[in-house]
């Protein structure tokens, strides 16, 4: 790991059961938060606006439910009503929503602290950002959700709210070395998060570990989904190949790593070859999104396209020539493979891929490539990225588990198998 690293993730389930009903613990959990903040975050820079200490320390001392008032940070495309959202625009500095997303509303009621907004890319799209990866400040923490996973993986907050449209949860999680979970579409509520494209736009979660981010993924969904012993012997499905761009040699040692690990504490991997439809749903993907983004940010490039970034502004340039009929045949498209999906996981509970093409790229200049993420996302499907590899270059590299839709409880427990199976095989302490 790079010298100038800030990486320490703190897990959540340790911070409940550190704070077992002593509302002075939480007090100075939150404390805690918001000094490591003071500290780190002037480096790793993901987060927008932060709530004021007194206000914070308050909440979480009285608050109660299954969070126990501890430090969340929301990513700055969702509505907070006592902190600015600027969905990363000049166009939005200083806007002042007057109520709280739905996932915010979730979050104070079970008891969770909102510390602080943190960096999106603008809009939620590709832009890059200013923050920083805490595993090596030289290179990017991905995107959009740079933010809300630098600031988990920097250890200033145990959980963190994201999202997803292409890759943008499960990507920085990966660059970032910590858990993150894609849930099947419309698991959580996205009414007051800044739409980019309503048929993919999927809020995201950010943890520690797996068990960390499937906890919290059952409190504010209320199912059943918090993992408390991972399956005997799941089957995993492992593609022989893909049809947007392969794998880096960095991440296929370290797919073969976790192949190695899940067989030896008893799974099960099985070969899978993806049908001709899947390439068809790269290019479904990008008409939906250009379509739908054309008019979600209608406003803003009408009337204020000059304080958009050339990268948006081109994307919504190309957008703009798109037809209704093109859209309409993309989305058949995308439904007929719904249909189809069925077919990928005959024989097998969940599939197993890299998370990214590598590890995260040198610079800020890029937030890194979706392509190992888009077609779960169009396809609605659960995915967790599964922490605790490192790529050649010294960089976390992540794997990723997807499930079919709906099957959200059996990813995260195939997902926190992998992730024991893996700390088993270095040598790491069985983690609860």
């Amino acid at each position: 790991m790079n010298q100038t690293s800030f990486y320490r993730p703190v897990s959540g389930l340790d911070l409940l059961k550190r704070i077992d009903g002593d509302a002075r613990e939480r007090g100075c959990i939150s404390e805690e938060a918001l000094g490591r903040i003071d500290d780190v975050d002037p480096h790793v820079r993901a987060m927008t606006a932060i709530a004021r200490r007194e206000a914070v320390v308050a909440a979480s001392a009285s608050a109660s439910g299954p969070l126990a008032g501890l430090p969340v940070a929301v990513k700055d495309i969702f509505d907070t009503s006592d902190l600015v959202t600027s969905f990363g625009s000049p166009i939005y500095e200083g806007y002042q929503p007057r109520s709280d997303a739905t996932i915010v509303t979730l979050l104070r009621r079970n008891g969770g602290t909102i510390v602080g907004k943190t960096v999106t890319s603008e809009f939620a799209y590709m832009a890059p950002t200013g923050t920083r990866n805490p595993c090596d400040i030289g290179r990017t923490a991905g995107g959009s959700s740079s933010g809300s996973a630098a600031a988990v993986a920097a250890g200033m907050v145990p959980f963190a709210i994201g999202s997803q449209t292409g890759g943008s949860t499960i990507r920085p999680a990966s660059f970032c070395g910590i858990a993150g979970y894609k849930p099947t579409l419309g698991l959580l509520p996205t009414v007051g998060m800044k739409c980019f494209s309503w048929s993919f736009d999927t809020i995201g979660l950010f943890a520690a570990g797996v068990r960390d981010v499937a906890y919290l993924a059952q409190v504010l969904s209320g199912r059943r989904l918090a993992v408390d012993v991972a399956p005997a012997s799941p089957v995993f499905g492992v593609p022989d190949g893909y049809p947007w761009t392969g794998a880096s040699a960095n991440a296929t040692t370290a797919l073969g790593t976790a192949v190695r690990s899940i067989e030896r504490a008893g799974g099960r991997v099985r070969p899978v070859r993806f049908s001709t439809w899947m390439t068809d749903m790269i290019d479904a993907h990008e008409t939906i999104q250009s379509f739908e983004a054309y008019q979600t940010l209608g406003y803003e490039y009408d009337h204020h396209r000059a304080e958009l970034s050339a990268k948006l502004s081109e994307f919504l340039d190309r957008a703009s020539a798109l037809d209704t009929a093109t859209y309409v045949n993309a989305c058949a498209l995308m439904e007929q493979a719904k249909v189809r999906l069925s077919e990928l996981f005959e024989g097998i509970d969940v599939l197993l891929t890299p998370s990214a093409r590598d590890e995260a790229p040198d610079g800020l200049g890029s937030t890194g490539d979706p392509a190992f993420n888009r077609n779960w996302t169009l396809l609605g499907c659960p995915c967790v990225n599964v922490p605790g590899l490192w790529g050649a270059r010294g960089g976390p590299i992540g794997v990723q588990v997807i499930g079919r839709p709906g099957e959200d409880a059996r990813s995260l427990a195939a997902a926190a198998f992998v992730e024991q199976a893996i700390a088993a095989s270095a040598g790491r302490p069985r983690l609860m």
